[in-house]
């Protein structure tokens, strides 16, 4: 057994944090004997790995803010290591059965795919691009609040891409779904890994044709257009609004279209 090796101290798919503030690990010998076991990479040569929990978690982000806080207070090379890691093993926790034949899987590839015991069958962990768009209209920007969302707290609307869709058509249908609004222009600014479960955020701009908001009631509470000026004192935690945290991409798509 190598116990030079090590593996990533969770509480289901919770994180363990140090003294330091850090990722906490442990050694081979901490994994139950019979564990799965995901191998997230090497690390000044020694292997690293991640157990699989008993079970997934498919919620929003929103319904663990115990989750939502410790986050915020990662380095952001833990920050990257513990979302690939709560995502690769949240998809092994929740795919033990085959989508084919419903026969059981087992883990195959250090993590990175598991096959089917029945009819052999091989399934691999999946990414589901999401777009989240900032939306310009004569100098200002607009910005939403989700159902559910605490008071006062704002980001840039974001929405699935569905099946044949390209990433401008994504924009354009969920601006005009959630606002009403068509917009132009869409261009990529940046992207981020979102591990709730398995997202890929897909960093946005565009311009709209008009500010008349038909909002989507079932979707929104409330969506507003902000000047320059309001944005940069929300950033700055003095504004009209409550911005996403640094370590969401939202946050830093609202630093570029201040200071650009």
């Amino acid at each position: 057994m190598n116990w030079k090796a090590r593996v990533l101290a969770l509480d289901g798919l919770m994180p363990a944090i140090g003294d330091d503030g850090g990722l906490v690990w442990g050694t081979l010998a901490d994994a139950p004997e019979d564990a799965e076991l995901c191998f997230l990479g090497l690390d000044e040569g020694k292997a690293c790995f991640a157990v699989v929990p008993p079970k997934g978690d498919a919620s929003p982000r929103m319904a663990n803010p115990r989750l939502w806080s410790l986050m915020a207070t990662l380095r952001p090379d833990d920050l990257a290591i513990y979302g690939g890691a709560r995502s690769l093993t949240d998809w092994h926790a929740r795919h033990r059965f085959c989508a084919a034949c419903g026969g059981a899987t087992k883990l195959a590839k250090g993590g990175w795919q598991r096959d089917c015991t029945a009819c052999g069958a091989s399934h691999f962990p999946r990414t589901d691009p999401v777009t989240i768009m900032l939306v310009e209209y004569q100098g200002k920007l607009m910005l939403g609040r989700g159902l559910g969302w605490p008071e006062g707290s704002f980001s840039a609307l974001a929405g699935f891409v569905e099946p044949g869709e390209s990433i401008e058509e994504a924009v354009n249908r969920e601006v005009l779904e959630e606002a009403g609004i068509t917009v132009r222009d869409v261009s990529y600014i940046a992207s981020q890994p979102w591990p709730f479960p398995s997202q890929l955020m897909i960093g946005c701009h565009s311009h709209a044709d008009s500010d008349e908001l038909t909002i989507d009631e079932t979707e929104m509470a409330e969506i507003n257009f902000y000047t320059r000026e309001e944005v940069e004192a929300a950033l700055a935690g003095n504004g009209p609004f409550r911005c996403p945290p640094r370590h969401a991409i939202a946050h830093h798509l609202m630093q570029w279209w201040v200071k650009r």
